[in-house]
């Protein structure tokens, strides 16, 4: 199972800031979509950074609610992990499991072209396993 099958069935929508955003209205979007982190992007959907939950409960536990008046620039996390639509499952959870995150945008030639996150990657593992399950017992039932 690949990106590209989660993104066909979940879409491709992602919601995004750009960096100059106060970190008040991206925490204000975060809320609003409940979700759990915004594609920080330049405007014309090329990938500067990612602004998780984890980001900003950071920066708020470090620096208090002065931190709210700082730029998602100064919160984001700019070096981003990012996969491609032929990344398989077991690949992206790899990746999320070495580097402790949840979310994980997907890049088509230099420009955001989704997002997955570790729910949809378990639950697209569930589905496999529980197909390969039903497979097993058919094979068993005719043997």
């Amino acid at each position: 199972m690949t990106v590209k099958a989660i993104l066909d069935k979940k879409g491709h929508d992602v919601f995004t800031v750009g960096p100059n955003v106060p970190l008040s209205e991206a925490a204000r979007m975060l809320a609003e979509h409940r979700i759990g982190a915004l594609v920080v992007t330049n405007g014309d959907r090329k990938i500067v950074g990612i602004l998780s939950e984890r980001d900003v409960v950071r920066v708020v536990g470090k620096e208090g609610a002065s931190a709210l008046d700082k730029t998602v620039r100064e919160v984001m996390t700019p070096k981003v992990k990012i996969c491609n639509e032929s990344h398989t499952v077991n690949q992206v959870m790899e990746i999320m499991t070495n580097g402790r995150f949840r979310h994980l945008p997907v890049e088509r030639d230099g420009y955001l072209h989704g997002i997955v996150s570790i729910g949809d990657v378990v639950k697209r593992r569930i589905e496999d396993v529980e197909r390969e399950a039903e497979e097993i017992k058919a094979y068993i039932a005719t043997a």
